[in-house]
């Protein structure tokens, strides 16, 4: 990775490794209209329109921006329904990168899931994890699974200096497997970026340690590896064993050490689909019946052919570090100075985004006040930026209609590769800590439409009282004239 260091050590801030070729107007609505705009988004930021919008930092997914060799890549696109060469060059880009032999395509990350759902686990059965994300957990217990989560106890708390968060707790996995019994262990997943903890790496260790204990008792390993590429960053600069490995060996290394990988193009890759790869053909053999089931035909699974070619050319350029260190680079700075101003930030950082602890930023808010939504509809207000919320509103109610308090109440402020100057994360920062400082104009939030599934995504809130239009004001106090 390129070491640059500035001649002024005071000034030394990241360093964009690529120069931007093409823009897109953002617009930034005044406070007043931005109020209104998050009524009207039932103070759900994913119903709020792009549109007025300033800053997106909801997701990573699908968002990135491509390089010029993906884009270009598209025009040669072969969009045969069968025998596609397209399909042959993700194919091949496949082997080289994670040494796989087999490859079933999926339309996104959930639709891999929802393939490893149908075909592993049966009524009664637990799939064990390091933490759910929720679409996986959705897919799971929609067919009569339960997930158990076993990550380490540092993982759950907001601060600590343990650099891989996101492990495994092996004895506890051990233990867990003695309990229920290996045949009713549908398999263990690991997810490598441990999504609602704030983006908190595993390390490689650590996964080779979790494949070993599903290797002795006969239980299916399998990879989440949507936000590898963040991790294999933190692998190569936290832990030791990886100093030497290049980025390829470590990702031949885990692909021939797990049963099944599978992730979410959105985000590794930097395009849109979803792919899963494996070395075990009697494996993939089970699962590809639910491709053209559910999917599409076993070239193409849903994916459009153009984003099958930038897939590709991402997976090649993951590959070298000068492009996956930019993520977590510039979400460490964000990281570093919202935590010089006191902000309460999930640390260390991690990959994904900025993850920002609500209950501590809050406290005067209950996990049934909804805090980290309430954050994200104040964040939005104070500064036309969306965030996701990653907190109670994410989970899922008990079979008994009881509420689900998460472990961590997170706003997360996702970083999109390439898209954000570092102006505009000062910006972020800057409007951050101005709602900081006015934490306690900030109120709850209520049900007003409440779906029973994957809630977060389209559900509605509204405020308990006018805490909102307080907040407005304030703004307007403070800030003059200005947007």
């Amino acid at each position: 990775m390129a070491n640059v260091k500035f001649y002024k050590p005071e000034e030394q801030v990241p360093l964009e490794l690529h120069k931007v070729r093409v823009v897109q107007k953002l617009f930034l609505l005044p406070v007043e209209e931005r109020v209104q705009k998050m009524v009207e988004a039932g103070n759900n930021t994913f119903l709020l329109q792009n549109k007025d919008v300033f800053m997106d930092m909801l997701t990573d997914s699908g968002v990135n921006a491509m390089s010029d060799n993906q884009i270009a890549s598209m025009m040669i696109a072969d969009d045969s329904y069968a025998g596609s060469e397209t399909c042959n060059r993700l194919l091949a880009a496949l082997e080289e990168t994670f040494g796989t032999k087999y490859f079933l395509p999926a339309h996104q990350g959930r639709a891999c899931e929802n393939i490893l759902a149908e075909a592993f686990v049966k009524p009664g059965t637990f799939t064990l994890m390091n933490y759910h994300f929720t679409t996986t957990k959705a897919h799971i217990t929609r067919v009569g699974g339960s997930v158990i989560e076993l990550v380490k106890s540092a993982g759950l708390e907001p601060v600590n200096d343990d650099p891989f968060k996101g492990d495994f707790d092996i004895p506890r996995l051990e233990q867990v497997i003695k309990d229920l019994d290996p045949k009713n262990v549908a398999f263990v997943r690991i997810e490598a970026g441990t999504n609602l903890i704030g983006g908190q790496p595993v390390s490689l260790q650590n996964m080779l340690e979790v494949a070993e204990v599903c290797k002795k008792n006969g239980i299916l390993s399998i990879l989440d590896a949507s936000l590898l590429q963040d991790n294999m960053y933190f692998m190569k600069m936290r832990e030791p064993m990886c100093k030497d490995m290049s980025i390829k060996d470590i990702m031949h290394k885990l692909a021939d050490t797990m049963d099944i990988v599978y992730f979410s193009a959105r985000k590794l890759g930097f395009a849109r689909g979803g792919v899963i790869i494996s070395n075990n053909e009697d494996l993939i053999l089970k699962m590809k019946e639910f491709v053209p089931l559910y999917e599409g035909f076993l070239t193409y699974g849903g994916m459009e052919v153009r984003s099958m070619e930038a897939i590709a050319v991402g997976l090649r350029e993951t590959l070298d570090m000068d492009i996956i260190s930019q993520g977590p680079i510039f979400i460490e700075h964000l990281v570093n100075e919202l935590d010089s101003y006191g902000v309460p930030m999930i640390k260390p950082a991690g990959g994904l985004g900025a993850h920002i602890n609500a209950g501590a930023f809050l406290p005067h808010l209950s996990h049934a006040d909804y805090p980290a939504a309430a954050l994200g509809a104040a964040l939005y207000i104070a500064g036309g930026i969306r965030g996701m919320e990653r907190g109670t509103m994410s989970e899922q109610r008990n079979p008994d209609g009881s509420e689900r308090y998460s472990e961590l109440e997170l706003l997360r402020l996702a970083v999109p590769r390439r898209v954000f100057t570092l102006s505009q994360l000062k910006y972020c920062a800057d409007r951050v800590k101005w709602l900081f400082d006015n934490r306690d104009l900030i109120g709850a939030l209520k049900w007003e439409n409440e779906p029973a599934v994957l809630r977060f995504f389209f559900g509605r809130m509204q405020p308990v009282d006018d805490w909102q239009l307080k907040l407005a004001q304030k703004f307007r106090a403070d800030f003059g004239d200005s947007l």
